[in-house]
């Protein structure tokens, strides 16, 4: 049950396209620079999310409600003198005698998107677990709390930068799109299948999607055989409203309940 609510913490930030004009996109992220204290500068990427995007979801092992989760854009930071993207994911709840209280942060480049950042704060049923990633893309390396460095790949992407890069990126249906960027390489490639467009209800309201199966060189809910999908508006928001797995003891599922701040 660990590794299940783990491997759901990574889905729920995963995956979108974007779809507003450069101009646009950074008018308004220099707005949400400003009331955070920092600004983008003239070369940063145009992107489809912005400061104080917060994706609110209902947690549902079956049919049985089983907690909450929610997703936000919470700033725009400072790590070693650049200006970062300081994205956060919770995902709280469980059945009796077994509780879960996650929290994953991620910080990563607001030009190229590369993780220079990423914490994790696991608590799930008796197991417990705290990572601090430094990760140094001009260097080549990472370094896991205190342990020495690691090489790392080019163009790092941590969990939830990874899919915040997705979002940048066009998707269509039938194709097949493949990256080899996450920040641990045995995680590679990625794999992001574009399967079906559909219309789909959720707590949060209606929406048109475009429907994805998402898979890590890891294990879990986005494994190989975790058979996941995930449901993301067919829009130039592309916000995941939706997302199913099917595992070997039930299906683990999260379901939109409110969307606010987005662009």
């Amino acid at each position: 049950m660990r590794t299940v609510f783990t491997r759901a913490a990574l889905g729920a930030t995963l995956l979108l396209a974007a779809g507003s004009s450069r101009s646009t996109a950074q008018a308004l992220d220099a707005a949400a620079g400003a009331r955070t204290g920092q600004r983008l500068p003239a070369n940063a990427m145009p992107v489809p999310f912005t400061v104080g995007e917060r994706l609110d979801y209902d947690v549902r092992f079956g049919s049985l409600k089983v907690g909450n989760g929610s997703m936000e854009v919470r700033e725009i930071a400072d790590v070693r003198g650049r200006p970062v993207w300081h994205t956060v994911f919770r995902i709280n709840g469980g059945i009796p005698l077994y509780r879960v209280n996650d929290l994953y942060e991620s910080w990563f480049d607001v030009t190229t998107l590369n993780s220079l950042r990423y914490h994790q704060d696991v608590d799930e049923g008796s197991y417990e677990r705290t990572r601090r990633y430094e990760i140094f893309p001009e260097r080549g390396m990472f370094r896991e709390n205190d342990r020495p460095e690691e090489p790392t790949v080019a163009s790092p992407l941590d969990d939830g930068s990874f899919l915040y890069f997705v979002r940048t990126v066009p998707l269509e249906v039938g194709k097949t799109y493949e990256y080899s960027r996450y920040f641990k390489a045995a995680g590679n490639p990625v794999r992001i299948r574009v399967v079906r467009r559909e219309t789909i209800t959720v707590p949060g309201g209606t929406f048109k999607t475009v429907v994805l199966q998402p898979t890590f060189q890891t294990k879990g809910i986005f494994s190989k055989n975790g058979r996941a999908e995930v449901w993301i508006t067919d829009d130039d928001r592309r916000l995941m409203v939706q997302m199913k797995s099917k595992l070997s003891f039930g299906s683990l599922n999260l379901f939109l309940r409110s969307a606010t701040g987005t662009k």
